[in-house]
């Protein structure tokens, strides 16, 4: 690790060198450059040299004027697409978790699902609570979805004299960190036939029929006592520093209402609630990493910048939308555009009834009609005046 001083003086001596060379560097290089001048030992003058260098390639690597980024950032995600599985992989480290991986995710990402297949959140503690084994244990059985079959120890239906009995196991309600009478209440609230004696509760049901007895014993046992609403199966997982809690299900909103959560790296993959919670610059955040994540994860490697393409034009209006006929693409302004991409003769029937005109700005449409594309070369117009 290196000393803090140690860097600032790097750093200052690098902003130096781009000074005397007229350069300015994104934060990120002159910490990288910092980094590269401490662990080389490289002199002021080699710097110096290096500063140009950089620069130089800095230069090469920026897009030019009139590059088709779109084509370019699509090509870039869609071939290693084709690479991916389709199999569903478990979450990383917990067996007890399945997540969408692969090229489902992707897909789900990008046609911008409202609801995905398997919704889960990351929960991380502040740093008072985060080695708190008890304090994490509470706060997942309170968010974690618990029925009575969760805290029985014995039940029966009785056909004899049409009664479901179930005995609570008080144990079990201790290590869930429940309360038996709240327990009870809610058991009184659901059913209005029960009667209560210790720890063993008789229900009967409303009408005395065989049919009506299993179905009140089926409603009994998954009767919910504890758990916010949307979020099921809750796995405790001690990383190397820190208790992390893994969730099946998702609800942002619920868990940020609970003392001691670290509501910055809390985190859900559900990217619309994202959106909701934390508003469209969040959600912008989420398709980068959620995108970036599901690439790495199959081991292949795209440029951030084709990413960050993709999440800004799904975000630009201030919601997030999907790339398919129903977002991006079917809403875009030229008729000929939006026929080429899917239903051609709907877009043109619909083009045509309000008297629509195309002005031919984007690529698709002079594509189609056979004129020079507003790209490269195409995208710069010379006007000569004509010596008189």
């Amino acid at each position: 690790m290196v000393n803090s001083e140690i860097m600032e003086d790097a750093i200052l001596k690098v902003e130096e060198a781009l000074e005397r060379n007229g350069l300015e560097f994104p934060e990120s290089y002159v910490e990288d450059l910092a980094n590269a001048y401490i662990r080389r030992g490289i002199s002021d003058d080699e710097l110096n040299k290096l500063v140009i260098k950089v620069q130089e390639a800095y230069e090469r690597a920026r897009i030019e004027a009139g590059e088709a980024v779109g084509t370019v950032a699509a090509q870039s995600v869609g071939e290693p697409g084709t690479q991916m599985t389709m199999r569903t992989f478990h979450f990383a480290g917990v067996n007890e978790l399945n997540v969408t991986l692969g090229l489902p995710r992707l897909i789900e990402i990008v046609d911008a699902r409202k609801k995905i297949a398997t919704p889960t959140m990351d929960v991380y503690f502040e740093e008072e609570f985060k080695n708190d084994e008890e304090f994490v244990r509470t706060l997942a059985n309170k968010i974690g979805k618990n029925t009575i079959e969760d805290v029985l120890s014995d039940y029966f239906i009785d056909f004899g004299n049409m009664q479901f009995q179930a005995t609570l196991d008080m144990q079990k309600i201790d290590d869930k960190r429940l309360k038996f009478s709240e327990i009870i209440d809610k058991v009184e609230k659901a059913f209005k036939k029960v009667s209560i004696q210790d720890n063993v509760l008789t229900f009967e049901p409303q009408k005395e029929s065989l049919r009506e007895l299993r179905l009140l014993a089926d409603k009994v046992r998954t009767l919910r006592i504890s758990g916010a609403k949307d979020i099921g199966k809750v796995v405790i997982r001690k990383d190397e520093t820190e208790w992390v809690i893994h969730t099946e299900g998702s609800n942002l909103k619920a868990l940020f209402g609970e003392e001691g959560i670290d509501k910055v790296r809390t985190t859900t993959n559900d990217i619309h609630e994202i959106e909701v919670v934390l508003g469209i610059e969040a959600a912008r955040n989420a398709i980068v990493y959620e995108l970036n994540r599901t690439l790495s994860e199959q081991g292949l490697s795209v440029d951030i910048r084709h990413i960050m393409l993709v999440a800004d034009m799904m975000t630009a209006e201030g919601e997030v939308k999907s790339i398919g006929r129903h977002g991006i693409s079917g809403e875009k302004s030229s008729v000929l555009a939006r026929a080429a991409f899917e239903e051609t003769g709907k877009h043109l029937l619909h083009a045509s009834i309000r008297g629509e005109t195309d002005n031919l700005t984007g690529i698709i449409e002079n594509i189609i009609i056979g004129q020079p594309i507003p790209l490269g070369t195409g995208s710069v117009s010379v006007t000569m005046k004509p010596q008189i």
